[in-house]
């Protein structure tokens, strides 16, 4: 299987994870946007949980991780609500980790351990084996800080795929983590998370859309106009839900239009983002 990716390409899939792709479950990510509601006030920044935890698993695989490891990248994300971390403003999360709480009670719901068990794998080596190459703490890489840094940047227009992809051919596994070759590949990745801190995840604009629809969320919550699960959906069903209600409808498009931008206080906003520091 080719799968045609925005940022790296084609990337083949091994057999072993065509029916994890394939699940309900994973295919649910199709629709959850990796920017919360950034793709509400900027249609072009569309990409999804799905395209992030493909590349993820594509980089594991690319720095030579096992396939074990290449499982656990490609399911790293799969209990994201709908929004992403929305949810984590939703319910007052400040470490972002609301869909780490939900994970393994969703992953031994769905139908993924069947389909594991099927392909040869144990849930819990899966799931609780060492990572390195998969998740390390700040400020290191990984390659699911990788992913999301070069997707945001390319797809916020701030840096060409091409730049991108010759970056990769930089960076070497070291001591079982992904580590830089040269000072030169350490700056420039350091300059360009420091322009995705300050380009794109504090825009005001994309700030006031995930800010206003947080609150909008929070407030359709009370009121019984959507449900907890809900939000386990995603980004499509639950804008239609909104979408028929005229309040929330309302307040929905006025997001859309950036009623009120002039008046927001996007450096108050910006505190509560989780830090991010390489």
């Amino acid at each position: 299987m080719i799968y045609q990716d925005r940022l790296y390409g084609a990337i083949g899939i091994p057999a072993f994870l065509e029916p994890i792709i394939a699940s309900k479950t994973f295919q649910r990510l199709g629709n959850v946007h990796q920017g919360g509601a950034v793709f509400l006030v900027d249609a072009a920044i569309d990409h999804t949980r799905f395209e992030h935890s493909i590349g993820v698993m594509h980089l594991v695989r690319y720095f030579g991780g096992s396939e074990e490891e290449q499982v656990a990248a490609l399911l790293h994300d799969v209990s994201h609500t709908a929004f992403s971390h929305l949810a984590d403003k939703v319910f007052g999360r400040a470490g972002e980790d609301y869909h780490e709480e939900l994970f393994m009670d969703l992953i031994l719901q769905s139908e993924l351990p069947a389909i594991l068990s099927r392909q040869g794998f144990n849930v819990d080596a899966v799931f609780n084996g060492d990572h390195g190459l998969l998740e390390q703490p700040y400020p290191y890489l990984c390659a699911d800080r990788l992913d999301y840094a070069l997707r945001d940047l390319c797809m916020a227009d701030l840096l060409p795929r091409e730049e991108a992809l010759s970056f990769l051919e930089d960076l070497h596994v070291n001591a079982g983590r992904i580590d830089f070759r040269t000072a030169s590949a350490e700056n420039w990745f350091r300059e360009k998370f420091d322009m995705l801190n300050r380009q794109y995840f504090r825009k005001p604009e994309y700030l006031y859309a995930n800010d206003k629809l947080s609150a909008l969320l929070k407030y359709a919550l009370q009121q019984g106009i959507i449900k907890d699960a809900d939000l386990m959906t995603d980004d499509k069903t639950v804008i239609g839900i909104l979408e028929n209600n005229a309040t929330t409808r309302r307040l929905l498009h006025d997001i859309q239009a950036l009623k009120d931008l002039a008046g927001f206080d996007s450096h108050e906003a910006a505190k509560g983002l989780k830090e991010r520091k390489i």
